[in-house]
């Protein structure tokens, strides 16, 4: 899950490579008017759990199946994270509901100084937020990184997936030039594209990925991050 092949090719052989290769198709909603009163995203409890079919975008392949459960709710909130190929993953904490102290969605995780939001303050097309921090990797307290997060909200949506139809907020992370905790990369991107059921507490599909350069290498040959989609197919 860490990062395929591909992040390792010129942006010309990607495209060569997957142009043979049916991509994963971007997510279709209904888009909707906006709620005449904005619902709730429901609250954390020990048990809600989220399984989740893991993508590569580029070719269709499934990556892993990932459950999310919660396990622990109090001044912090404690998600246990499982891969039926991968094993154990890094837990998610977040600090309160709705903010992440300990994102382990990328790899290595990051533990922020200051919490970042997990989807728009405000559930409002066109909303936008700006937030910066910095971060460490578990285990490396000794070093920070900076971070650079803008959160665009965009609609809502009607969206079908394996585990039902949902009512969904759709919004995009965006975090350009961030730090990488790896010296040999020089410039950094990443994007995300999230729709938020408030029914289940959690998004029904994420796809993102990221990008970055070394010494010498320009962005028209910049490196793959991961490039996957998360997809629900149930949740209790």
């Amino acid at each position: 899950m860490r990062r395929s092949f591909l992040f390792a090719l010129p942006a010309f052989l990607v495209i060569a490579l997957t142009g043979c290769i049916s991509s994963q198709p971007y997510p279709m909603g209904v888009v909707l008017p906006s709620p005449e009163t904005t619902p709730k995203v429901r609250a954390p409890k020990v048990g809600q759990e989220w399984v989740y079919i893991v993508r590569n975008v580029f070719n269709q392949a499934v990556v892993d199946t990932v459950t999310e459960r919660v396990v622990a709710v109090d001044k912090e909130i404690l998600i246990e994270r499982t891969g039926i190929k991968a094993g154990r993953l890094p837990d998610e904490i977040q600090s309160p509901w709705g903010y992440v102290l300990q994102d382990p969605r990328w790899s290595p995780p990051q533990l922020f100084q200051q919490v970042m939001p997990l989807w728009p303050e405000q559930l409002i097309p066109n909303w936008t937020g700006f937030y910066r921090t910095r971060y460490q990797v578990p285990g490396y307290p000794s070093s920070t990184y900076y971070w650079g997060l803008n959160i665009t909200a965009v609609q809502w949506e009607r969206m079908s997936v394996p585990a039902g139809q949902f009512l969904t907020f759709k919004y995009q992370y965006e975090a350009p030039y961030f730090e990488s905790n790896d010296l040999f990369r020089v410039a950094n991107y990443r994007k995300e594209e999230l729709w938020l059921s408030p029914e289940i507490g959690r998004w029904v599909i994420r796809r993102g990925y990221g990008r970055y350069i070394t010494p010498g290498v320009f962005w028209g040959d910049a490196y793959w991050e991961d490039n996957l989609e998360w997809e629900l197919i149930s949740w209790k």
